[in-house]
């Protein structure tokens, strides 16, 4: 029970921060470029109060981090209200708009990994919570930043690519956002399922996020020269 205790504590802070900072850079963006309706709303705020749904910021990771022993957790927060058409420039502020959530949790990653640094002034437990926390940051950040540049609406790089496409391209995709959650769902759950029947592996998303956030977190390690295994042995 401790150990689960421990795992849930050095969770749940990374994610409230990386969902809570995701959500108000792209209110915070939308102002800026001419839409202030996530501002009237009161969504441009670091309170995670404002950004967490009950559900997806909850439940749904508490459920997937006890049912995989704490290998594994995916959640979502209340997406921040847009209104593209009072934007300055609709088309080309999308895409700003967009990239505003993955890049603060880019910038959030690294800001992690150098505050890694730190860590082992910090006394006794303090220091080991400390490290498991910037380390589960660093890939909390780094997955939802990838994963929202999937080109499937209304994930972030659906929109960018809505932005970018030729307009008869960019409708054909736009249409697709009612159903992208049901098949994002469709691609996280129920393909690797039926891979498993089949003996086949179908996780398409471990392929499309996985291997690039391991990139991307080798790259930050490697930038900021943070080792998290070093340091835990400096620790001890």
């Amino acid at each position: 029970m401790d150990d689960l205790i421990f795992t849930i504590s050095v969770w749940t802070l990374p994610v409230l921060i990386a969902v809570t900072f995701h959500e108000a850079a792209h209110g915070f963006v939308a102002r800026m470029r001419g839409d202030d309706t996530a501002w009237m709303l009161g969504r441009v705020t670091f309170n995670p109060l404002k950004h967490v749904d009950p559900f997806g910021t909850v439940l749904l990771p508490a459920m997937l981090l006890i049912g995989s022993g704490g290998r594994f957790m995916f959640g979502f927060a209340k997406p921040v209200p847009v209104d593209f058409s009072r934007l300055h420039n609709p088309r080309i502020d999308m895409i700003w708009v967009a990239l505003a959530g993955p890049g603060i949790n880019i910038v959030l990653a690294l800001a992690a990994a150098i505050l890694g640094h730190a860590v082992p002034a910090l006394p006794g437990f303090m220091s080991e919570w400390a490290l498991f926390n910037l380390v589960n940051a660093i890939q909390i950040n780094v997955v939802l930043a990838v994963f929202n540049m999937l080109p499937l609406p209304p994930l972030d790089g659906g929109r960018v690519a809505v932005g970018i496409l030729p307009a008869p391209l960019a409708y054909r995709l736009a249409r697709i956002e009612p159903y992208g959650l049901f098949v994002l769902i469709g691609a996280l759950f129920l393909l690797p399922m039926l891979g498993n029947q089949l003996g086949i592996d179908l996780d398409v998303l471990r392929w499309l996020v996985g291997g690039p956030s391991e990139y991307l977190i080798g790259w930050i390690l490697e930038a900021t020269g943070f080792d998290p295994l070093a340091t835990l042995s400096v620790m001890r």
